[in-house]
C-alpha cells in the first residue's frame, strides 16, 4: 500500500468510528524515536521470555522518503524472537488477526501472553484473545503493571 491509499483507508475507516482523520496526518506520528528505557527493557524481557512485536508500518521505503526517518534499527528488531509487519502481510492492528498470527508464530497460549502498545485501541483485541494487556505511556508507568504480571522490573 502507497501512501496515497493508507491516507485514502485511514480517512475512511475513521470517519466510519464518528470522526475524519486523513493518514498523511497520522505518519509523522508513526515515526517516533525508540525510547531507549524500553529498549533497555526489553534486553531484560528477552533474556526469560518469548519476544514479538506487531507493528503497523508502511513500506520502508514509502515512509523514509516521506520523512526522512529510518523507522527500524536492526539491533534493536533482534531482539525479538518474531516480527510481523503490517505492510508485509496486508493486516494492521487492530485486526485480531494479526495478534493470531504472533501467537501462532511463537507457539504460544495467548492466556500466558503479556501484550504492551502505546495506543489503547490495540490493547482490546489482544486482551479479547486472553493476554494482559499493559498501555505504555512511559516505563515508570508501565513498570507497575509489568511488575505484577511477569515478576521482572521494566526498569
Amino acid at each position: 500500500m502507497d501512501i496515497e491509499a493508507f491516507d485514502q483507508l485511514f480517512a475512511a475507516e475513521s470517519r466510519v468510528l464518528g470522526s475524519e482523520v486523513r493518514g498523511k496526518d497520522v505518519l509523522p506520528l508513526l515515526s517516533g524515536d525508540l525510547r531507549p528505557e524500553m529498549v533497555e527493557a526489553l534486553k531484560r524481557i528477552k533474556a526469560r521470555f518469548k519476544t514479538g512485536c506487531i507493528t503497523n508500518n508502511l513500506p520502508a521505503n514509502a515512509i523514509g522518503s516521506a520523512s526522512g526517518r529510518v523507522l527500524y534499527i536492526a539491533e534493536v528488531m533482534a531482539l525479538f524472537d518474531h516480527v510481523i509487519e503490517s505492510a508485509k502481510i496486508g493486516l494492521r492492528k487492530p485486526d485480531p488477526r494479526i495478534y493470531q498470527m504472533m501467537v501462532e508464530a511463537l507457539g504460544v497460549d495467548p492466556r500466558r501472553c503479556v501484550y504492551l502498545d502505546d495506543l489503547g485501541v490495540n490493547l482490546k483485541p489482544a486482551r479479547e484473545m486472553g493476554m494482559t494487556t499493559i498501555k505504555v505511556v512511559n516505563a515508570p508507568q508501565a513498570s507497575p503493571s509489568w511488575r505484577l504480571a511477569t515478576g521482572l522490573s521494566l526498569r
